[in-house]
């Protein structure tokens, strides 16, 4: 049966659409919010008339009809830890993202609209590996002080998707084997890939782990106390700071690593070294977690939007093959991927979820 999926992924600034029949991305886009337009909401969920509206018009334009759509699938948002998976845009699942109970993100926005057309057109309308997927072992939530647990929140569609990807190129079922997987982008997530479940991961969106191009990084606590106090920051102005305003940003004045490595090529001496930094904590943070699956690893991936720079690569090769081949799967590919997950669960493939936190 032909099926035609509509894909939301909204970010701050922008909307990313595609439409795929089954398999295939027959359309996409991706458009772009002005201050202007945006300046007008409060809050990112004031946004959702909005930016249903742009979508609404996007498709009117490209001539596809919404009664044609048999499905809707969106970028799962800020929600109570979940298992892996696909999961049906339920009530509640809707309630807790309007209210932002577990945070405030533009991916929100995602279920939300797609909840929205999914009851207007009497279809279903899914999430797939949003970025609170927890899987994680119970001993990896464990911190040296137990007021303070470790939590996951990933690049989890990604990291999944290109899982799978590097588990069909070697012949085998991604259930069956031991995966490290690095997203490199904005953010950066290691993850240990353990028989289809990521039993361990840094939190990226906190900046956990090595530092990335806009945030900081895991931190010397000693040194992070004495910046807290002198500097008489308050919660918010401190998560601006080492969440969008750190890492290469901080330290090069960019975080554009086409840029960075281009003041390379010149000779800039400051640049590479705070390339090589970011390399060498990215193969550190590898390292470390490869002993999660006790050094038996299948496949280290690299993926996300840095791994289309050979410089990085290079820089991280030398330092983690020797314990596992190294597989360069660049890109972030997730319009594809939340297709796919609802294409599974179309077909009879896979069972959609069901969000009942309180039952996970």
């Amino acid at each position: 049966m032909e099926h035609l999926i509509l894909v939301v992924n909204p970010g701050s600034t922008s909307t990313k659409l595609a439409i795929y029949r089954n398999e295939v991305q027959i359309r996409t886009t991706s458009l772009h919010h002005s201050n202007q337009d945006l300046a007008r909401f409060s809050d990112i969920v004031d946004q959702k008339e909005f930016r249903e509206r742009v979508i609404v018009e996007w498709l009117e334009a490209e001539g596809v009809e919404l009664s044609s759509l048999t499905a809707i699938v969106a970028r799962g948002g800020l929600l109570a830890p979940i298992p892996g998976g696909t999961y049906r845009i339920n009530e509640l699942m809707v309630q807790d993202m309007a209210q932002g109970r577990y945070g405030k993100h533009a991916s929100n926005l995602a279920g939300l609209i797609a909840y929205d057309l999914s009851k207007r057109l009497s279809i279903p309308g899914f999430i797939v590996d949003p970025v609170v997927v927890d899987e994680l072992e119970p001993v990896a939530r464990i911190s040296g002080h137990p007021s303070l647990e470790r939590i996951s929140i990933f690049h989890a569609l990604n990291q999944r998707a290109n899982g799978r990807k590097a588990a069909a190129l070697l012949g085998k079922p991604y259930e069956e084997l031991n995966l490290i997987v690095a997203h490199l982008g904005g953010g950066i997530s290691v993850g240990a890939h353990r028989k289809g479940r990521v039993v361990d991961v840094n939190n990226a969106l906190s900046g956990e782990g090595p530092f990335s191009p806009e945030r900081v990084g895991s931190l010397p606590t000693h040194a992070l106390v004495n910046y807290f106090f002198e500097h008489g920051c308050t919660k918010v102005e401190l998560m601006k700071e080492f969440v969008g305003r750190s890492g290469l940003v901080a330290h090069l004045g960019t975080n554009d690593s086409r840029e960075i490595v281009a003041r390379m090529q010149q000779g800039d001496e400051q640049a590479q070294f705070y390339f090589q930094a970011m390399a060498y904590q990215i193969a550190k943070e590898i390292g470390r977690i490869s002993t999660v699956l006790c050094g038996i690893v299948d496949q280290i991936v690299l993926t996300g939007g840095l791994a289309h720079s050979p410089e990085l690569v290079e820089e991280i090769r030398p330092r983690v093959e020797f314990i596992a081949p190294l597989l360069v799967l660049p890109g972030e590919n997730e319009l594809e991927a939340l297709a796919l997950g609802a294409l599974q669960v179309l077909l009879g493939e896979a069972s959609a979820k069901e969000y009942a936190p309180n039952k996970s």
